[in-house]
């Protein structure tokens, strides 16, 4: 007897499953880790995504657990279109949902690993083509020697998303290269507490110099059950570059991480830093891209 697979929007009722199905979707096959929970997690309280546009992210269910699902990455113009690997022939409605309902005035774009024949296919037969644009995913063992030191004068500090949001945002603000204006930060900043979830405090890892200034951020993603976590992000402040800190922060957190349960690391990069570092390239992703 077939099963009927019913069509839903989104609602913040549906975040758990949402996630519990990016979960599932990597389980076994974790060509689809360029988008995972983690990702979700971080981007739906990012101060740039666009929650007024949620209700239009698309799930697809049998026996009301999410089997495919479309969504918007920060705006509408791109995003992941995924599906369970026994609904595959569900795979291109899912992808003509999102190219209708979650594209933007240019069109709707999405990255697909190149691992995964049928996806392309599918997109190629809908009349997608190959955009200017790429994505790579790498990966650490845990089992690495993850033994590394902070610079003199320097200390770990686990900083709260919440308590802590002015000084993260501050160092996101110079980290990420917008310069060093404080006043120019607090006039184009809006400083609002992030609550997420299942984010893990005591896996986000900080240096605090002698002035009890944090100067560096790496922050971790990981969830009871799985063997992976998600690195995003990391960034240290320009005078700080170059001193090795950001290698201790990232081994110390991969370190936590491990202990937890994790055995190998995921960050999306294809940077000459993370390689140094021990990552090693996993999967490569071209962006299809249709008017």
């Amino acid at each position: 007897m077939k099963t009927d697979i019913l069509f839903k929007n989104y609602t913040d009722d549906d975040y758990e499953a949402l996630c519990e199905f990016l979960i599932v979707l990597n389980a076994n096959n974790d060509s689809h880790i360029n988008w995972n929970w983690a990702r979700l997690e971080w981007m739906i309280e990012h101060p740039e995504f666009d929650k007024s546009l949620k209700n239009s992210i698309g799930l697809w269910t049998v026996d009301d657990k999410i089997v495919g699902a479309a969504i918007y990455d920060m705006y509408f113009g791109e995003g992941f279109c995924g599906v369970l690997l026994e609904h595959k022939d569900l795979y291109p409605d899912v992808v003509k949902y999102a190219c209708r309902e979650l594209k933007d005035d240019s069109g709707f774009g999405l990255a697909i690993c190149d691992e995964n024949a049928d996806e392309v296919k599918s997109i190629r037969d809908l009349g997608f083509t190959i955009a200017d644009q790429d994505e790579t995913i790498m990966e650490k063992s845990l089992d690495d020697d993850l033994s590394a030191e902070l610079p003199t004068g320097l200390k770990f500090f686990c900083p709260d998303p919440v308590e802590d949001v002015y000084d993260l945002e501050w160092l996101f603000w110079q980290g990420f290269d917008h310069g060093d204006d404080k006043a120019e930060f607090e006039r184009e900043e809006e400083i609002i507490p992030r609550v997420r979830k299942h984010f893990n405090k005591d896996l986000g890892v900080a240096a605090v110099n002698e002035n009890g200034e944090m100067v560096a951020c790496c922050l971790l993603w990981y969830m009871p059950g799985t063997d992976y976590v998600y690195v995003e992000p990391v960034c240290t402040i320009p005078s700080y570059r170059g001193k090795g800190v950001a290698k201790a922060l990232i081994f110390e957190a991969l370190r936590r991480a491990k202990k937890l349960g994790a055995n190998r690391a995921y960050v999306i990069s294809n940077m000459e830093f993370y390689e140094k570092l021990g990552f090693r390239k996993k999967h490569h992703y071209t962006f299809y891209w249709k008017d």
